[in-house]
């Protein structure tokens, strides 16, 4: 049976085909900017302000291009006014035969240049090694020439000799024209290499695909906007400092307060308004629901925390820290670690609509701390090495000026704020470490911003002195800073006389110290000066007794609260100008330890 198609519905069926054929219509991103952005530990929330049609009614609002590191589940909109509500917003990925962006585009179309040109190099190599491998032949068939026509007595001397000459020079020439097209080659091999790299910086890694935010909003009539909001990755900051002393004592101490913005998000913060935070962004509305804490006791010295999840960082075994270890105290480092490592993963998942392995993470990283809590003591604690702003408060710093930071793979500096803070200069000398003596200065943070703890460079007179760390220091709270080694100012340490004596039962050794500070300054200056005697902590074995220092001990409340029963020893002194050689301050002090004639002493341990 033969069926005859009528002309009206081959019409049709051509017309759908022909559509089918055509290219997909080019998306039209609407005008947008990006406002604000705020930076936090390892994401950034952007916020971009969008130019809805002046129609009124539905309308689909396409933001493109989004940068490649957008966190999709956090994309979310608000209308600027009444006149607008927002109705949805989704995330979509196109496959483009080229990126959209200028400056891109440029890149792209150097390397096509590149490329062209080394394939012309390439070409010029290669016709340049067959003619040489054709002057070989050329060569050969010269000798054979040669040899032929000596044996038959027709030997042309002015012919051979100018055919050799021929082959000798050309040769030559084409050595020369061979080796200058590789190093052209490899220049241009070179420049692809360097462009190439330009263009992942730029395109993010992702140069045939484009990402696309569709807002759905409904509208009156007028012009309108709406506020994009997203989470990017490649992104984060750190504190860093500068203080600035003139080297007199009543000018005040300058201090910037900077930030190391790292930037590589794909996109480019134009005259935006930047707010740097230290706290964790989390996209969940309720909080998480708190889990049993079961504990797994084992053997003695192993005592666990476990959650009930095998991949719980304290359960015993192979998987983690409990299995074999002798006690917590073994691990204190650890813990602070881990944790941070869980809470950081916390955001992620919720970014990622992962509630429940969210709430997970939360509740083992809250099992680490209490059982740093109950098990490890406070002393530990206090000298387990912690990370730079762990227990910091979460504090949020607005800079003032609108700013632009560009995507790149280096770090940039943006300074948030800066403060003027009153010294009070004085020395300090710790000859049993050192002979220097250093120049520090007691400031007070009467600025309204928490300083954080990080990396600070210390400027004396205009002059680089070194480097230092800031601790975390709340507004009102003071701190103490260093400026470098006074040259003009020595210290040393001599053991003057040391004895061993037997008194009943027990062995006294003493000992005899003489701390000498020498100053070639031209005016009176205040040193503190630190030594130590040995402390031991089972006083019932050995017993440790300061005798005489002259001249007494400092009288700080402070030290003589926390340092003085630890065995330091401090003293306040004021060296006067030119006080050196014979006439050098010194200090003389003596001590001595009584312990068991049959305790042997072991080698001494810094705590």
């Amino acid at each position: 049976m033969k069926f005859r198609l009528s002309p009206l519905v081959l019409a049709l069926l051509l017309t759908t085909a022909a559509r089918g054929q055509e290219k997909p219509e080019a998306v039209k991103p609407a005008a947008s900017k990006i406002t604000a952005v705020t930076v936090y530990a390892n994401t950034a929330l952007v916020t971009r302000e969008v130019t809805v049609p002046d129609a009124a009614g539905l309308a689909e609002v396409v933001v493109s291009p989004m940068p490649p590191y957008t966190m999709q589940s956090s994309l979310y909109a608000e209308g600027g006014d009444d006149k607008t509500r927002v109705l949805s917003v989704r995330f979509r990925t196109r496959a483009i035969a080229e990126d959209t962006r200028e400056e891109v585009r440029k890149v792209d179309a150097q390397i096509k240049t590149l490329a062209a040109k080394q394939q012309q190099l390439e070409s010029e190599l290669k016709a340049a090694g067959e003619n040489l491998k054709l002057l070989d032949k050329l060569e050969g068939f010269t000798a054979k020439s040669l040899e032929h026509l000596t044996d038959k007595g027709q030997l042309d001397t002015e012919k051979i000799i100018a055919l050799a000459k021929f082959v000798q020079e050309d040769r030559t020439k084409r050595t020369k024209d061979q080796l200058a097209v590789k190093q052209q080659l490899e220049e241009v091999q070179a420049q692809i290499a360097f462009a190439r790299r330009v263009l992942d910086e730029k395109s993010g890694g992702a140069v045939r695909t484009e990402r696309d935010a569709v807002i759905l909003v409904d509208k009156k009539a007028g012009a309108a906007t709406v506020r994009l909001n997203y989470l990017v990755g490649n992104a984060a900051w750190r504190p860093q400092y500068k203080f600035r002393a003139s080297g007199k004592d009543k000018d005040p101490v300058t201090v910037e307060y900077q930030a190391a913005v790292e930037q590589k998000t794909g996109e480019d913060w134009v005259n935006a308004t930047v707010t740097l935070s230290t706290a964790q962004p989390l996209l969940n509305a309720a909080p998480p629901d708190l889990r049993a804490l079961a504990v797994s006791v084992g053997p003695a010295g192993a005592a666990v925390v476990a959650t009930g999840d095998p991949r719980d960082p304290l359960a015993p075994g192979p998987g983690g820290p409990g299995g074999g270890m002798p006690s917590p105290s073994a691990y204190r480092g650890d813990l602070e670690k881990m944790s941070r490592e869980l809470r950081g993963q916390v955001a992620d998942n919720y970014a990622q609509k992962k509630a429940a392995e969210a709430a997970k993470l939360q509740n083992d990283a809250a099992a680490l701390e209490q059982f740093s809590d109950l098990f490890v003591s406070r002393e530990e604690l206090a000298r387990a090495d912690r990370l730079p702003g762990a227990d910091g408060p979460s504090v949020t710093y607005t800079l003032k000026n609108k700013i632009s930071i560009p995507s790149r793979s280096d770090e940039q500096v943006v300074e948030i704020t800066r403060l003027d803070f009153a010294p009070k200069f004085y020395y300090k000398a710790v000859p049993v470490l050192t002979p220097n003596v250093y120049r520090l200065a007691d400031l007070t943070n009467t600025g309204e911003v928490v300083l954080l703890p990080g990396e600070a460079t210390m400027y004396l007179a205009g002059d680089f002195v070194g480097s230092a760390k800031v601790p975390l220091v709340a507004a009102g709270k003071p701190f103490t800073v260093g400026f470098g080694v006074d040259p003009q100012l020595q210290a040393s340490r001599t053991l003057v006389d040391r004895t061993r004596t037997t008194q009943g039962g027990n062995q006294v050794l003493s000992f005899k110290y003489r701390i000498t500070i020498s100053s070639y300054k031209t005016a009176p200056v205040p040193v503190q000066v630190w030594d130590r005697t040995p402390h031991a902590e089972a006083a019932m074995t050995i017993a440790v007794t300061l005798k005489d220092p002259r001249p007494e001990l400092s009288a700080d409340p402070l030290y003589a609260r926390d340092e003085k029963p630890k065995g330091l020893l401090r003293w306040d002194v004021t060296v006067d100008p030119k006080q050196h050689g014979e006439k050098a301050l010194t200090i003389d002090y003596e001590f001595k330890m009584e312990l068991d004639k049959n305790v042997n002493l072991g080698p001494f341990l810094v705590k």
